[in-house]
């Protein structure tokens, strides 16, 4: 799960990490009274969206930038109205871009240094890692791929945690000492804290700012939620902005299913991630594309494997369906049921191939034999991507 910059940075202001002083806006006159309420010149209008490099983005309304420094209620209003109900365009979001329907007021700082910082965890090293750069402000993507030597790793203990000396060891590799060294120390020692007891997989400062009057201040974030962790996170869940999401997802999340859209024609519905993969790529390999990554989990229900069939559906591009289940936990037969029920609920006019392995799978298969119903049967999963990819073409 993400969060929007606004939100961040209220939860930095929660844990004591320093940040300038904001207010998020819905409309351009509560933009206005925002710009008042902080009061001073030097603010900057921020467009909220799930998305990096807003300020370089453009609307498709021609106006450009989501980010502009101003200096008065009045022009807060007015780029404010430029921005709210208007569609940014910007590397990250591609071609279609995301509609902006609140907009962050925050105090603008005198920028002397830009740093890039963030907490991740790193799955080549199976730890939680700190990532630092002087390279702040830019794509660090960018960065990591010109100047690699630039990027600065600290690995955490899994069960030590953060200690005060790789703090210090960070700043002080970042060229910070003394009075910014500490600021930054603590800092960093809140961001980690942070990360920990909101089960953050992503938190990233972009960037860290060295200010004129000597303060160390994180002026843009990004925070990445552990989705599996959201049930002990209440407040953290309450954040979430279906609005940014695709709504496939976003059904599918409703039925505790994983999709995600991809641009193929030949949907996937299967159990477990990673025979999901499989699917996808053997899919590929006989000259198909795959629709989509969904999962139906290990004990996928009648009503969840029906779910499932609406949300595949729901994709205009999609030409035919591969269901490829292996039947550990499952039932290959209640299985079949639910694929049953599914077909003639949504009414499937599309090729459906079906691969049944494993408990219960010849009963799964008789029953799948005797629905009366156009589902062709695969005998493994080269004989399925190999049958869809075929039916597809031929349709």
């Amino acid at each position: 799960m993400n969060t929007h910059e606004y939100q961040a940075k209220e939860l930095f202001a929660q844990s004591g990490v320093a940040t300038p002083a904001g207010k998020v806006a819905s409309t351009a006159a509560e933009a206005g009274a925002a710009a008042r309420e902080i009061g001073g010149e030097g603010l900057v209008v921020k467009a909220q969206i799930h998305a990096g490099g807003r300020g370089k983005g453009t609307f498709t309304n021609g106006f450009k930038g989501g980010v502009h420094v101003i200096n008065t209620a009045a022009e807060a209003e007015d780029i404010a109205g430029k921005m709210l109900g208007q569609t940014l365009v910007t590397h990250q979001t591609g071609p279609e871009g995301k509609l902006v329907s609140k907009v962050l007021i925050a105090k603008s700082v005198d920028i002397k240094k830009e740093y890039y910082f963030a907490i991740l965890f790193d799955r080549a090293s199976s730890r939680h890692a700190l990532i630092a750069s002087t390279e702040g402000g830019m794509n660090i993507e960018e960065v990591a791929e010109k100047t690699p030597e630039k990027i600065i790793r600290e690995f955490v203990h899994p069960t030590l945690g953060l200690q005060a000396y790789q703090a210090r060891k960070l700043a002080y590799t970042l060229g910070l000492t003394g009075k910014l060294a500490n600021q930054a120390v603590k800092l960093f020692t809140s961001l980690w804290t942070l990360y920990i007891q909101r089960d953050c997989s992503l938190v990233e400062v972009n960037p860290l700012a060295i200010t004129s009057d000597d303060q160390v201040v994180a002026l843009d974030a990004k925070f990445n939620f552990d989705d599996n962790a959201l049930y002990r996170q209440k407040d953290v869940a309450a954040l979430r902005d279906i609005t940014e999401e695709d709504p496939r997802e976003v059904a599918a999340s409703e039925y505790g299913l994983s999709y995600i859209g991809l641009d193929g024609d030949i949907a996937c519905l299967v159990n477990g991630a990673g025979l999901a993969m499989s699917t996808m790529d053997i899919i590929k390999f006989h000259g198909g594309e795959p629709a989509n990554f969904l999962d139906v989990g290990g004990g996928a229900t009648k009503e969840q494997v029906t779910a499932a069939f609406k949300i595949i559906l729901g994709d205009p591009n999609v030409k035919g369906i591969l269901v490829n289940i292996f039947g550990g936990i499952m039932d290959c037969d209640i299985i079949a049921h639910g694929i049953i029920a599914a077909a003639q609920e949504v009414s499937l006019t599309i090729p459906l191939v079906v691969r049944l392995e494993g408990n219960n799978v010849e009963a799964g298969k008789a029953t799948l034999a005797n629905s009366g119903l156009a589902i062709t049967s695969a005998d493994d999963l080269t004989d399925a991507a190999a049958k869809i990819v075929a039916a597809v073409k031929a349709a």
